[in-house]
């Protein structure tokens, strides 16, 4: 594996790949990986001939109260997990690689599916996420381009993107990687004790029981409500429990495949999860 640490020498280093028209596959990072990461990493492996991954921590998508300077860097211990999923190249970029030293006057900004689940509580990270990825993107020009669903909101984000700039990737959603007890897998999952991590796969717990529920018929007002007591009584504090279309936008009734979202602190970690709930002429 090569690890590349400028724009120009990953430019270089794939233009064998450009000229020979191989498949090229991305996975952006903020380091600190986990099995989640790794599976993105081992989708674009089968599915291309070469896989760049980009360990970037991005302070544009950091808010005020968010500690860009203690984010967890583990860049040797990560660089061994990529070589062992056969990542070809590694871009470890600078910040002022990426962002140079001249006062940056250019942003992008998704409207409407931004504005709440996460984008509510974290204003701006959305919009630091939108341009990092719109640069990194533009830097290696990949084929396709692959992220996690766990980042639903994200994902979704991006894809609005990619399309309203006529971004040329194709943009693949690769399912949530569990914990064999249901947790979705998060770099955050660290800062939880032995106590919060066993309490932790209540939520995924509560949101198969809200599938179950709607596809019994259970109106969805009724069973987004059972899920926020269900985390209460854990001990959870929720920050919401909502259901959108697939394209993020609102719905009130379960007439169509629908998103359930939770996120909710279990102490200071918090903790996000989804789950898809196809929709069915037959229910109720």
């Amino acid at each position: 594996m090569k690890t590349e640490t400028s724009i120009q020498g990953l430019s270089a280093s794939l233009q064998t790949a450009r000229a020979a028209r191989k498949v090229i596959g991305f996975v952006a990072t903020m380091g600190n990986l986990h099995e989640g990461h790794i599976n993105l990493v081992r989708e674009a492996r089968r599915l291309c001939d070469v896989v760049v991954v980009s360990i970037f921590v991005n302070p544009t998508q950091f808010g005020p109260n968010e500690d860009f300077d203690n984010y967890p860097r583990t860049l040797e211990q990560d660089s061994h997990l990529l070589a062992e999923a056969e990542c070809d190249i590694l871009f470890a970029p600078s910040v002022e690689q990426m962002y140079g030293s001249r006062p940056r006057l250019t942003n992008i900004r998704v409207e409407k599916i931004t504005e709440d689940l996460c984008g509510l509580q974290r204003p701006g990270h959305f919009d630091g996420v939108a341009l990092v990825v719109t640069k990194l993107l533009n830097i290696v020009q990949p084929t396709y381009a692959f992220f996690g669903e766990k980042d639903y909101q994200q994902l979704a984000v991006i894809r609005q993107f990619v399309q309203d700039l006529s971004i040329p990737v194709d943009i693949i959603g690769v399912p949530i990687t569990r914990a064999a007890d249901g947790l979705a897998l998060s770099s955050r999952n660290g800062y939880l004790s032995e106590e919060q991590r066993n309490t932790a796969p209540i939520i995924y717990q509560l949101l198969q029981q809200a599938k179950a529920k709607l596809l019994q018929g259970v109106a969805l007002d009724v069973v987004l409500n059972d899920v926020k007591q269900g985390l209460d009584q854990a001990g959870f504090v929720v920050d919401y429990v909502e259901a959108r279309a697939t394209n993020l936008l609102h719905v009130e009734t379960f007439e169509q495949d629908v998103v359930l979202f939770v996120a909710a602190k279990l102490g200071n970690t918090r903790l996000i999860d989804n789950l898809m709930v196809k929709y069915s002429k037959s229910i109720g």
